[in-house]
């Protein structure tokens, strides 16, 4: 999905951005597809009881006053849609307030199926002004046989949005969107929408590309090692950025083909120590960490640092989530020191449980060492 946050609304909840003055707003839009677009109506049926719904509850609700407010057949609703987009986004990065076509994509999801060449026309030109990739997942779940082709012949499209498409709407895991269980399960239909766009110039496809291999990898793991054996990823080149980011999640696990891949063997005697620099500490606060490696072997070592913390679940589980530390190369008889601090702070995505936690070394995926806290 772009990145485009209303620099306006940075201080609200993120469900709060689609508010009444929203509903209105995407109103003023549709007037410019149909001049006779009941403003008024949508605005009171899509800012309905907001309060009660979440995020993707709103977006439906948006979505669902869309649908009751345009008329005509379907060809001539998504026409009015058509007509009413914003301009296009000037690049990659570019900041705008396009979350108001969230709804938007979303009524394409729900409503168009029945018409795909023309929805996929209108979704090419709607990714460019935000993002098809929930749009499109329908298509994809339902007629992979037909899509598919299609978005690999799109694979060369000039845009880039229309490129990126073309890998993030088939990713099986999307954030926020339905799992593709087919392609989970079989993902070799995916293969060759990969391999053309390993070589795409923009960062933004790389991304995605990167992405969408991290996600077959979850189920996959030797066949994204395996593709990823064929390419030529020489450093600072497209398919070496996308290797290295699409084999995150198993080199986290310590996974030796991803680990050989990125010039990781398992560590020779080394001497791995780790010290917590207190054995308590609370919630919000940050936990002090040392480490000393020593290298005696008579071979220099390339090493990857990660720390696996082991948290404390609601029913007393626990849940080991790995970070990344560092990497570096020890030399024969090189020993090295090193300091972090790890932050204990309760976020969006992660609950913290009062009690014992443990703090464990991995080294190129292998286990180190493991040291134990209490979180008050």
């Amino acid at each position: 999905m772009n990145d485009s946050s209303n620099t306006t609304n940075d201080k609200k909840a993120f469900k709060d951005w689609f508010d009444r003055s929203a509903a209105q707003a995407l109103a003023e839009q549709m007037l410019r597809g149909d001049p006779d677009f009941p403003v008024e109506t949508f605005v009171d049926e899509a800012s309905r009881d907001l309060a009660s719904l979440e995020m993707q509850g709103r977006v439906k609700q948006f979505s669902g006053a869309l649908e009751h407010a345009l008329s005509g057949d379907l060809l001539q609703r998504m026409q009015v849609i058509e007509r009413s987009l914003p301009a296009i986004l000037p690049d990659c990065e570019a900041v705008t307030d396009g979350w108001l076509q969230w709804p938007v994509g979303q009524w394409i999801a729900e409503h168009c199926l029945p018409e795909p060449e023309a929805a996929l026309e209108l979704m090419v030109k709607f990714t460019q002004r935000f993002s098809a990739e929930f749009a499109i997942r329908p298509f994809v779940e339902q007629m992979p046989e037909w899509i598919l082709p299609r978005l690999l012949k799109l694979c060369s499209h000039p845009s880039a949005h229309v490129r990126r498409l073309c890998s993030e709407g088939i990713r099986p895991r999307l954030p926020w969107g339905k799992k593709l269980k087919a392609l989970e399960a079989d993902p070799e239909p995916l293969f060759p929408i990969i391999a053309a766009l390993k070589d795409d110039p923009e960062r933004y496809v790389q991304r995605s590309v990167a992405n969408l291999l991290n996600d077959i990898s979850k189920c996959h793991p030797e066949r994204v090692i395996q593709e990823l054996e064929g390419w030529k990823a020489s450093e600072g080149s497209s398919q070496r950025w996308i290797q290295r980011h699409a084999l995150r999640s198993l080199l986290k696990d310590g996974h030796p083909g991803a680990l050989a891949l990125e010039g990781f063997a398992p560590p020779n005697q080394i001497d791995a120590k780790l010290k917590l620099g207190v054995s308590e500490l609370s919630i919000g606060e940050k936990l002090p960490l040392h480490a000393r490696l020593h290298n005696r072997s008579r071979q220099r070592q390339q090493l990857m640092l990660d720390l696996e913390v082991g948290y404390l679940g609601a029913r007393g589980q626990s849940r080991a989530k790995v970070f990344k530390w560092t990497t570096l190369e020890l030399t024969p008889g090189e020993s090295r020191e090193l300091e972090k601090k790890l932050p204990f702070v309760i976020t969006t995505v992660r609950k913290l449980y009062p009690g014992s936690h443990r703090m464990t070394l991995l080294l190129n995926g292998k286990r180190m060492g493991t040291e134990s806290f209490e979180l008050r």
